[in-house]
């Protein structure tokens, strides 16, 4: 690599996801998954987006405009991976009883444990608990 150029070191990642029904996907990840609501914006009278934090992890929700249609695959070839000292099982067990339908059950993978599941407009997740020494 080259000296010259210094190389990203960046602190956190925010990710932006665009939905179909804004508030009802809101109202999913705040009840389902617990996320904590931190500001909504609104244009014109209407909710547009929503900036939301679950620890140290922020996500914005945005709401689609449709002109790329409203039935295209959300997501494809892409996973959102949340790492958390939680109890992975507990947590997978409080998602299913509020409504939540995972891809996987809680499972040990690659010195973690891990479930996976989508969002109502069909984003991927992966939950998994942190590697065993890791700071």
């Amino acid at each position: 690599m080259s000296t010259d150029r210094p190389s990203l070191m960046a602190t956190t990642m925010t990710a932006s996801l665009t939905m179909r029904e804004l508030r009802p996907s809101i109202d999913w990840y705040r009840d389902i998954l617990g996320f904590a609501v931190e500001r909504e914006y609104e244009r014109e009278g209407e909710l547009v987006f929503a900036s939301l934090t679950a620890g140290a992890v922020r996500l914005g929700l945005s709401q689609d405009d449709g002109r790329k249609g409203y039935d295209r695959p959300k997501g494809d070839g892409l996973s959102l991976q949340l790492t958390t000292t939680q109890d992975i099982d507990a947590l997978a067990r409080g998602m299913k009883e509020r409504g939540a339908k995972l891809d996987t059950e809680p499972t040990d993978m690659s010195g973690v444990r891990t479930f996976r599941f989508r969002d109502p407009d069909g984003f991927r997740f992966v939950i998994s608990s942190e590697r065993a020494g890791a700071e």
